[in-house]
């Protein structure tokens, strides 16, 4: 184990932080407490500990909203890992929203709370799901004599400015198209209340175009920029891959609910973080982002079908007057939430196909990173072919794990669908086992530390 805290450092963590008593000594440990920051621990400790302790990174907590610290994705896989003998533990991060200059020093002194109380881990792992896949990768790079290895779960890989530029095109779009003259904003929303306005209109525009042929094609226009699937979410029925009808309906659930929380409210809150709009599509080709999207084919058949014009359409987004970052806003979200690649530990990543809130094509975006920082053979990526995000079974994660150790163990990877479909059905025989060969799409706007020249705004 190469990370050894020090001992003043996890005293000090442990004077300022407040503790309830452990359930008992010998047996089985539970603690919750508070950090001097404010944000809340959950530490679980079985009693027959295996030596290894887990660092859980939730996903994003909108603001206002409940925030417990968690240390599991979920009750099932919690319950799981300790019957395994892991330690689990988690912060719920000071604050909510786009928390990151919270999370990841929350995170590191819970670690440091429970390496004060039980002592070094034999392996430290940071693992999360959904934003907490950031949180968890930032540990993972900066911090690396923290951990021995990572395990990233339906991340946002693609990192903060990638995420707001890629939000930013469906929405432009759909504004473009279906409200032209409505001046509706995009960005620098005057507070929360205006946002959320600003999201009702839209939302009205895009409930009236899905009454139309012609409005039903350009929703599926702007969900191919987002690369959202057209089966999205367990809710909804399988599409045939000729059932473009019902493909393009499962696609507009999946845009109304992106207009709904993360263009527009979510969107303000961090860029009321980063002191302004991080995003920009100055100089953005729409035509040449379509054509990249894997569902171009469902786009060109829905237009035909309406019998409507899609270069017309992508001359009009292509002529419309464009959306700019502001500088210190932009140089915020490179500080703070933009990757580098630079991983000196192995990190499996794992995603749903079917992700619409972060496509799964995040995942080609760090792929990029890490192969341009030279960190290539240190990333394990793994796909499970599932609607949903992190819609993973119990076994599929737990196998996830299992397989980050079999690398640090023998130091390759053997994360071949068939191997991590067995390991799911061993961890949990009654779960799914969905892990399929695939390859994602790259990612629409790709913006990373390690090529940074390539995004410029």
């Amino acid at each position: 184990m190469k990370r050894r805290l020090a001992l003043l450092t996890a005293t000090v963590s442990l004077c300022a932080a407040t503790a309830l008593p452990a359930q008992a000594a010998a047996g089985d440990t539970h603690l919750e407490g508070r950090l001097p920051s404010g944000a809340a621990y959950l530490m679980d400790v079985p009693a027959a500990w295996n030596g290894t302790v887990l660092l859980y990174s939730h996903g994003y907590t909108p603001a206002r909203q409940a925030n417990p610290a968690r240390n599991a994705p979920d009750p099932g896989t919690r319950d799981a890992l300790l019957r395994e003998g892991y330690a689990l533990i988690g912060s719920s991060y000071a604050t909510t929203g786009w928390a990151v200059t919270e999370a990841v020093p929350d995170q590191l002194a819970t670690l440091e709370t429970f390496t004060g109380r039980f002592g070094p881990a034999r392996r430290t792992l940071a693992w999360g799901t959904s934003y907490g896949g950031l949180v968890t990768t930032v540990l993972a790079e900066r911090h690396a004599d923290r951990f021995d290895g990572s395990l990233a779960m339906c991340g946002l890989v693609q990192g903060g400015v990638a995420n707001w530029n890629s939000t930013l095109d469906p929405v432009f779009a759909l504004r473009t198209l279906l409200a032209p003259d409505s001046g509706l904003p995009l960005t620098g929303f005057a507070d929360e209340a205006a946002a959320r306005s600003a999201a009702s209109a839209l939302t009205a525009e895009v409930d009236a175009a899905q009454r139309s042929p012609r409005g039903r094609a350009r929703i599926a226009l702007a969900a191919a920029l987002h690369h959202i699937p057209g089966h999205n979410s367990p809710d909804q029925s399988e599409p045939a891959p000729d059932d473009r009808a019902g493909r393009q309906a499962n696609q507009y659930a999946a845009v109304r609910g992106l207009v709904q929380l993360p263009a527009f409210a979510w969107r303000h809150e961090a860029e009321s973080r980063a002191g302004g709009n991080p995003s920009w599509n100055t100089g953005v080709d729409y035509t040449a982002l379509l054509h990249a999207s894997p569902l171009y084919k469902e786009v060109t058949e829905l237009y035909k079908e309406a019998g409507a014009s899609l270069r017309a359409d992508l001359a009009a987004l292509n002529r419309a007057p464009r959306v700019s970052a502001d500088p210190a806003a932009l140089r915020w979200m490179r500080h703070t939430s933009v990757l580098t690649g630079r991983l000196t530990d192995p990190q499996l990543a794992i995603h749903t196909t079917g992700d619409a809130l972060i496509p799964v094509a995040a995942e080609s975006a760090y792929r990029r990173a890490a192969d341009a920082a030279g960190a290539g053979p240190l990333l394990g990526q793994a796909y499970v072919r599932a609607p949903g995000h992190c819609t993973f079974t119990t076994g599929e994660t737990v196998a996830a794990l299992h397989a980050l150790e079999h690398r640090l163990e023998t130091g390759r990877w053997d994360t071949s669908p068939a191997a991590l479909n067995a390991r799911a059905r061993q961890a949990d025989p009654a779960g799914g086992a969905r892990y399929a060969a695939y390859r994602p799409a790259p990612y629409p706007r790709p913006y990373d530390l390690a090529r940074p020249a390539d995004a410029r705004p």
